[in-house]
């Protein structure tokens, strides 16, 4: 059965989740030589092959196609959330503009990462790396105060993150 994803019918090849034409090269850099998998992580759902953007084995296995498609959505994010102060209320044609391609964008790679990545792990992700940096910033670039309290805020952020990450959200 054909299934269409961005009007590219997605039984013709395939790279995991991915149409084929996300590219051969993600497919070479990303699979190896070989999509065969050696007896030792062959197990009974995998059938002897190996997720062309898979990495490690058994449990620990991510797809780092979509790890990849999320840091780019929490960068387009961030992009987007720094506009905010520029555009005066949505009153300065230009940054608004910037404001809603970031955003679109953002929410077009969470979308193509929540394919691989549970969601309340992309989420959490998602608002944590993004609160960090935008955390520092603010702080960097738009001139505001970093108090005690912002820097325990977003470590317990962070902290959070990597405690869901670790126990076994996957």
């Amino acid at each position: 059965m054909t299934t269409w994803s961005f009007g590219v019918p997605r039984a013709a090849g395939r790279l995991g989740n991915y149409p084929l034409w996300w590219g051969v090269w993600w497919r070479r850099r990303l699979a190896g030589p070989s999509r065969e998998a050696p007896a030792s992580v062959v197990d009974g759902a995998s059938a002897g092959t190996v997720h062309p953007g898979a990495a490690g084995v058994g449990p620990w296995r991510i797809d780092v196609m979509a790890y990849l498609f999320l840091l780019a959505a929490i960068a387009s994010e961030v992009v987007g959330t720094s506009l905010l102060k520029a555009t005066h209320g949505f009153t300065r044609p230009w940054p608004t503009l910037g404001l809603a391609v970031a955003y679109l964008t953002a929410f077009g790679l969470l979308a193509l990462a929540v394919r691989d990545i549970p969601v309340g792990v992309a989420y959490a992700m998602w608002s944590g790396l993004g609160t960090a940096a935008i955390v520092a910033i603010g702080a960097a670039f738009l001139g505001e105060p970093l108090s005690v309290a912002k820097v325990v805020g977003v470590g317990l952020v962070i902290a959070g993150v990597v405690v869901l990450n670790l126990g076994g959200a996957h």
